[in-house]
């Protein structure tokens, strides 16, 4: 008899921990949705305002659904030629920023996370020290200038291609993935630092290396500000986002002035949306292709070894 109390006990005791583990189950899941709807919805609002007729945008009743699809926007973006142009300088730009970042990062990140190196410790504070107090914009504008790198392809991948943050995730990832018997054993059988750094830590180091690309290639695409303050003179050295930028500048201005004649002019909203999206779809096309290395990269960098 007091077995059977026991049992009904027990499984009294189950359930209640079944019901409180759907119930957490359901919360969790539910703040997930919330936080993916915060990321998507957005997205799907500019996406609306683009297409849709700019009376509507105008009288804010454009949600997430267009309303009286059109492409008059992106005819907009199109209908000037050095877009093309602006879009070849980004490609350009990101793919050898990207490649320059990779290879400052993993030669920076490599030896510094070998524990026979003395003066890692002062090397790596160094790095770092850079993540939290950066010199300013005038000083970085008076160097630029000094080394005559104004309006040249050098200022818009040269500065900003080491990361300090990029920089740490790779070498705790390195410290952890790579154990230092397998470099000693390499060394014994007469492998020089660069060999081991070609043939044994870049192809173990693919998860994180494609992590910190998509890191680096993401940045830089977005990144405007650098190139509105350095490439003044060489129009067409502008990147695809400053040129967007002009183009929605030009849009409201030329608003501002047509105002009172009446004159049909895109509306700046409805521009700005499409030059968003414009600027926006190609780097998404991108993470497909990475994104079963970003999940994996993202874990190894983040745990210390």
């Amino acid at each position: 008899m007091e077995a059977k109390l026991q049992t009904r006990s027990l499984n009294k005791k189950v359930e209640k921990h079944k019901i409180t583990d759907k119930i957490a189950s359901f919360l969790i899941h539910l703040f997930l949705v919330l936080v993916a709807l915060t990321c998507v919805l957005p997205f799907l609002h500019v996406f609306a305002k683009s297409v849709s007729n700019e009376a509507y945008v105008i009288a804010n009743k454009v949600l997430l659904l267009p309303k009286e699809f059109t492409i008059t926007a992106y005819k907009k973006v199109f209908a000037d030629s050095s877009i093309l142009r602006s879009f070849y300088v980004s490609v350009v730009v990101t793919i050898l920023f990207t490649m320059l970042g990779i290879l400052i990062t993993l030669c920076a990140a490599y030896p510094l996370s070998r524990k026979g190196l003395k003066g890692r410790s002062f090397f790596t504070f160094v790095f770092l020290f850079t993540m939290y107090f950066s010199a300013g914009i005038i000083p970085e504008y008076l160097l630029i200038n000094n080394l005559g790198l104004l309006d040249t392809w050098a200022v818009l991948i040269l500065p900003l291609a080491f990361s300090p943050y990029n920089f740490l995730i790779m070498k705790t990832s390195l410290q952890s993935t790579i154990p230092d018997s397998l470099i000693e054993s390499a060394h014994l059988d007469g492998a020089t630092q660069f060999q081991i750094l070609g043939k044994i830590v870049v192809p173990l180091s693919k998860p994180i290396l494609a992590t910190l690309s998509l890191f680096y290639a993401v940045g830089r695409w977005n990144a405007y500000q650098d190139a509105l303050f350095y490439v003044k003179q060489n129009v067409s050295l502008r990147p695809l986002q400053l040129k967007m930028y002009y183009l929605v500048v030009s849009a409201t201005e030329s608003l501002q002035a047509a105002s009172e004649g009446g004159a049909q002019i895109t509306n700046p909203e409805v521009l700005k949306a499409a030059c968003i999206m414009f600027a926006t779809i190609p780097i998404i096309c991108i993470y497909p292709f990475v994104q079963k290395f970003f999940v994996q990269g993202t874990m190894i960098g983040s745990v210390k070894g």
